[in-house]
Order: structure tokens, then sequence, then C-alpha cells
């Protein structure tokens, strides 16, 4: 992926990743449908390409984040009244 570490914790919102998609397809129906601009097409469909597999496909999984609850210990388990 090309996406530096700064760039992924600006995308990791997924409504961004959305807009930026949104925005690129709406730019290339405008140069399909309206222009026709054969330049502008292939580059703003090459982007549009291109944003969907890097924010979709190959986008890093969150981690989940477990070092906020502690593992069940021994103490836990003597603990528990329901056994």
């Amino acid at each position: 992926m090309a996406l530096k570490e700064n760039d992924l914790n600006w995308f990791r919102p997924l409504w961004r990743r959305v807009a930026v998609v949104v925005f690129l397809a709406i730019w290339l129906g405008w140069e399909v449908l309206y222009t026709g601009e054969q330049l502008w097409m292939v580059l703003v469909g090459a982007a549009l390409a291109y944003s969907l597999y890097n924010f979709f496909y190959a986008f890093p999984k969150e981690e989940p984040k477990n070092d906020e609850i502690p593992p069940a210990g021994a103490a836990d388990e003597q603990d528990r009244s329901d056994s």
C-alpha cells in the first residue's frame, strides 16, 4: 500500500474513504456524460480504481485493542459464585 502511517490514521474512519470514492465517482460520471474529455476520464477513472483498491481491498484492518481489559486470572476464577 502506498499510504503512509499519517495518511492511514486520517483515512481510518470509513466515512472519509467513502466520501473520497463518491466524489471521484461523481466526477467520473460528469466527465463521461457531459464533458466527454477522454484524458480526464482516464485520469479520474484511474484515481477511482486506485482509491477503491487502497481504501476497501488493501486497507489494513484495525487491530482490536485488548490492552484495556486484562485477561482473567486465578483470583477471578476463585471469586465466581455461579460454579
